[in-house]
């Protein structure tokens, strides 16, 4: 039979469920610096730049050439879609060099950084908590679960008759390390480094974001679309 009316003693909210939170949060603050600490600057492609800025400006000579005359319109064409000098006549038969992210020594040590800001302070912190406080109930969720989630929310208690709604000081840890993500956003702002959440999904999607877009097919489409469009001016 599951035990739900387990007591427990209030000391325990002020000794451990109290103290795993506050923990939690300032290892959290304590990263977010660590990272803006180690944080490197990165490099900004400038012809990249002005790729993206070229093709708003072409995008927006469609959108708004009505409201010039045909003369400016045509100029401004003929900057962008010149057969032997049109700047997106060039940038789209412009060779595209993909550089390898693993031969960057910059990207490599981000990499290694997020490893070390991330996933040691989560596992030697977590390890400690379950050392000072192993075998501790701290809480209980206000719904009741399935016996499933007794792996999850018990770790460190092998009682096989405890209700699965009770939390391990253990797993009241983890659940604090993915939950406190509103409360690190209300003091530290939206783009912080204490979530963890953000932090693993940095880490596993910084090699795709590092890799600079092609834009030949961009231009491409660009160019096709700005030939083909007809000055009609406002009146």
């Amino acid at each position: 039979m599951l035990r739900s009316d387990l007591p427990i003693d209030p000391d325990i909210r002020l000794w451990v469920f109290l103290p795993i939170v506050v923990i939690t949060f300032l290892v959290g603050v304590l990263r977010n610096y660590v990272t803006i600490l180690l944080m490197s600057t990165k490099r900004v492609d400038l012809q990249q730049i002005q790729d993206s800025q070229a093709l708003i400006r072409s995008r927006i000579l469609r959108e708004n050439g009505k409201y010039l005359p045909k003369n400016s319109f045509l100029m401004r064409k003929y900057f962008f879609n010149n057969p032997d000098s049109g700047y997106m006549t060039l940038a789209k038969n412009r060779p595209s060099i993909q550089p390898n992210p693993m031969n960057d020594p910059t990207m490599m040590s981000d990499m290694l950084k997020n490893n070390l800001t991330n996933m040691l302070p989560t596992i030697l912190i977590g390890g400690w908590i379950n050392w000072t406080f192993s075998g501790f109930v701290t809480t209980r969720v206000p719904f009741p679960l399935t016996l499933r989630f007794k792996p999850m929310l018990q770790r460190g208690i092998e009682l096989s008759s405890l209700n699965s709604s009770w939390v391990s000081s253990a797993s009241w840890y983890f659940l604090n390390v993915f939950g406190l993500r509103g409360i690190y956003i209300l003091v530290l702002g939206e783009n912080n480094a204490a979530d963890h959440t953000k932090g693993m999904q940095d880490q596993m999607s910084g090699a795709a974001m590092s890799m600079p877009a092609d834009l030949k097919p961009a231009f491409k489409a660009e160019w096709e679309m700005l030939e083909i469009y007809e000055h009609h001016e406002a009146k």
